[in-house]
């Protein structure tokens, strides 16, 4: 098997543009329409749909790597570091706290250059400990050549698939300068089909022993960023991979196992883009509902326990509350979680679910439902 990085062109890519052009006008309408739209919410609610792309980036990059981070850590994380006031800030593992600043050193420092030592020092943020799980592995230098092949894999243990092997680590110091001089240059070609190729092309190198892809995934959001003009996030690719992730290594092995003309993997990923940009209607819907609940409840103010946990089940809580999850998170009695409950319950915040006793919960109204009591 001949491998894309094993050709004599390597790494000449070529592409068809006539066979991207419309796909590509309609991403940069959609950039647009959606940085418009984004623009015209104030401050506040950009503020507030950045952290939300930002959390759920930082969520899903990892989730492809079958790494689960808790996404209440991860947005308290990003709002620390961006000095944002939230309100019901949880504590974060070293995990979560490494691929947070390494997603806000891609998106907030953009316009920076990205160098070896920037992409050591990612990776060092990535690990730590200097482990990837219970094995220890190089950190903050590229992978040795004791380390052997690097294969690219996904599945679980015993049922791996394996998607390309990489470059031998000798070659790596060329092919990362290389692929830096070209990333940093201006070019002609357009900053979208640059993302595209940016990431086919680092992954395919695959520098470090572990954390290739969430790295990549970074230079992808910071090349997003530089095309948008912005370092504010309003949508997420590394969420919509995660959504298509066995397209996504599909894709990525018939690319590695073909030549080096790349227009059937930057028309997927275009796609993959495009349906980025459409989920963020989701994204705003969230956002301008819970501007809407805090309009209401900032009406009559509530107190320090149920502000806690009007945030906490607007920020992604699962399933519904009970009296005992809310004294659980509020570190309270029963008995004073219930009179908060039934205070919400007076005002219209809460609705009681169907059941009784101890099985009672609550949820938040809905929109249509605030409307109709204001």
């Amino acid at each position: 098997m001949t491998w894309i990085h094993e050709l004599k062109e390597w790494p000449e890519f070529t592409w068809d543009d006539s066979l991207l052009s419309a796909k590509l006008a309609d991403i940069r309408y959609q950039q647009g329409r959606l940085l418009g739209r984004m623009e015209n919410l104030g401050f506040d609610l950009r503020r507030e749909a950045s952290l939300s792309t930002l959390t759920n980036d930082v969520v899903k990059s990892s989730a492809i790597e079958g790494e689960a981070l808790n996404s209440e850590e991860v947005r308290s994380s990003i709002a620390r570091r961006l000095g944002l006031d939230i309100g019901g800030l949880v504590p974060s593992n070293r995990d979560v706290e490494g691929i947070v600043e390494v997603m806000l050193d891609a998106t907030q420092l953009h316009s920076n250059p990205l160098t070896e030592e920037r992409l050591f020092d990612w990776h060092a943020a990535l690990f730590p400990t200097g482990r990837s799980g219970m094995h220890r592995i190089t950190v903050g230098a590229w992978r040795p050549e004791t380390a052997g092949p690097m294969q690219i894999v996904s599945g679980p243990i015993g049922q791996e698939q394996i998607h390309f092997e990489a470059p031998m680590a000798t070659r790596i110091p060329k092919e990362i300068s290389a692929f830096l001089a070209w990333f940093e240059s201006r070019t002609a070609i357009d900053p979208v089909l640059k993302v595209g190729l940016a990431h086919l092309w680092f992954v395919t190198i695959h520098p470090f022993e572990d954390g290739n892809g969430r790295i990549a995934r970074a230079i992808v959001d910071m090349a997003l960023a530089r095309a948008d003009g912005t370092s504010d996030r309003f949508y997420s690719l590394s969420a919509q991979i995660e959504a298509e992730r066995t397209t996504y290594y599909k894709w990525l092995e018939r690319q590695q196992r073909g030549t080096l003309d790349v227009t059937a993997w930057l028309d997927w990923f275009l796609g993959c883009l495009g349906r980025a940009i459409d989920s963020t209607e989701e994204t705003l819907a969230r956002v301008l509902y819970k501007t809407q609940v805090w309009s209401y409840v900032n009406l009559r103010p509530v107190n320090l326990r149920q502000r806690l946990i009007l945030n906490r089940m607007l920020d992604g809580f699962k399933g519904f509350m009970s009296t005992s999850k809310y004294a659980k998170i509020a570190k309270c009695s029963q008995d004073t979680a219930l009179r908060d409950i039934r205070d919400f319950l007076e005002r219209g915040i809460f609705v009681r679910n169907a059941g009784k006793g101890r099985s009672t919960t609550y949820r938040l109204a809905t929109a249509e439902e605030l409307i109709s009591i204001q």
